[in-house]
């Protein structure tokens, strides 16, 4: 099942896809808010509104996307979780996660602009798997994690380089507002199996950059769940991204940095394209 976040005559609603049509869940539950819909009644509940019902309108009738999980408690990024991205960038591999945080505020939806900040020229892409929490959970264990799952999403983890070299801290250049574009859709953990391999391609005018699947991740998403689980409580509407591989424009020669007219693309299979042009703030 695919569950969405938009615009529709001017109101902020979710809703699941259905072919070429959506069902209202905001009509249905009252919420608009997939984070708060999945902590008050369930995924479950959720799903099961969504199966007895027929789509309320087409796709193409939605005014705008917006972040698939627009209000979600923790967005706990991990950094550095793919060995040709730690090479690229001269540093060594961590013993554990590297994990840095977004906040919400940050983020924006599937077709929306992407800002280049007025601050800086230094926009980068970053191509991610995000995965979203189902049920709550404090200290699970790796074997359980899955269970915890509601589903998986893109994520271009948009980064201000100079400003995430500031200082050894990151989070200034990864919360520039407008820059984390997440989306289009949440795709359950009905339709992507716990074993399944899921290859992710990031794209830029076109031209592939980022190429990998969750093979490669240093810290898989099961020890990334236990990990970030150690230290707080995960509830349902969080997200984890999982980190990015390499190929991140900064590292190339010369540097590729995004600029306004440009088109960047995060496919993720089994799961679909996220599509966002950028643009000057």
């Amino acid at each position: 099942m695919k569950f969405i976040s938009f615009v529709r005559q001017g109101k902020p609603a979710i809703g699941t896809v259905v072919g070429e049509g959506v069902v209202d869940l905001s009509r249905r539950t009252g919420h608009v808010e997939l984070g708060a819909a999945l902590r008050t009644l369930g995924l479950d509940a959720l799903k099961d509104t969504a199966a007895k019902a027929s789509a309320d309108f087409a796709l193409a009738d939605i005014e705008a996307w917006r972040p698939v999980v627009a209000d979600p408690g923790l967005i706990a990024c991990a950094g550095l979780n793919y060995a040709a991205h730690v090479a690229e960038t001269k540093r060594e591999a961590t013993e554990r996660p590297t994990i840095f945080l977004r906040v919400a505020e940050s983020q924006l939806g599937h077709e929306q602009a992407i800002k280049i900040p007025p601050e800086s020229a230094k926009l980068d892409y970053e191509g991610e798997i995000a995965v979203v929490i189902g049920k709550r959970g404090r200290r699970i264990s790796e074997d359980r994690a899955f269970d915890h799952i509601a589903g998986y999403s893109c994520y271009n983890d948009g980064s201000i380089r100079d400003w995430q070299l500031h200082t050894s801290q990151w989070i200034p250049g990864k919360n520039f507002q407008g820059t984390g574009a997440f989306g289009p859709w949440l795709v359950t953990t009905d339709e992507i199996g716990e074993r399944d391999v899921l290859t992710l391609e990031t794209r830029l005018n076109g031209e592939v950059m980022q190429h990998a699947n969750t093979d490669l991740l240093l810290f898989p998403i099961a020890t990334l769940i236990a990990y970030v689980s150690t230290f707080v409580t995960l509830n349902p509407g969080d997200v984890i991204v999982t980190g990015t591989p390499g190929g991140v424009g900064a590292k190339r020669q010369p540097p590729v940095f995004m600029k306004a007219g440009d088109v960047v693309e995060i496919e993720v299979s089994k799961v679909g394209v996220l599509r966002n042009r950028i643009e000057a703030e």
